[in-house]
């Protein structure tokens, strides 16, 4: 990636060199680089990836097993509201499974996908640490616990009328 044929492209190199600027090209803040880049960027791209192996000379694969191995790490686009719902044994218990059926229904996609508007980005957690409000679920840093599967409509709709 070390040229650009787009503004686009040299605007994202720019970002990324910035970045790794201000943690001194050193391999040992590729977790802080790395968020960095994706709170700046919304993802972690295989462009950003190469151009992070480039600058802190080490390779994209090494990068690439760092994105993909935290699952806080984002390699596409999320919707702009990232919903998790927990899964823990508590949660399972207390009825998770009828929440996820819900969320399936209302946002129209499975968990690990996105709606096509990119509003929504749904993804299933094994731990929030909130077993005294099974069971939860988690829009960007918003809470919801105690859920029951009539409550979810009413907190989608709220988040699409935000929008």
């Amino acid at each position: 990636m070390g040229s650009c044929n787009s503004k686009d492209c040299c605007d994202l190199l720019e970002d990324v060199k910035r970045i790794v600027d201000q943690y001194g090209h050193d391999r040992h803040n590729l977790i802080p680089i790395l968020h960095d880049l994706q709170r700046t960027l919304g993802h972690v791209s295989p462009e950003v990836i190469e151009t992070v192996a480039e600058e802190l000379g080490v390779p994209a694969s090494e990068i690439y097993g760092v994105t993909t191995f935290y699952t806080l790490f984002y390699t596409r686009p999320q919707g702009r509201y990232i919903i998790r719902l927990c899964d823990s044994p508590p949660c399972h218990i207390e009825g998770s499974k009828n929440i996820r059926d819900v969320l399936t229904k209302e946002l129209g996609i499975e968990p690990g996908q996105t709606t096509k508007d990119g509003t929504f980005s749904f993804e299933i957690v094994s731990c929030m640490g909130l077993c005294g409000v099974a069971p939860a679920i988690m829009v960007n840093d918003d809470v919801y616990g105690n859920l029951t599967p009539e409550a979810i409509p009413e907190i989608i709709r709220k988040y699409r009328e935000a929008k």
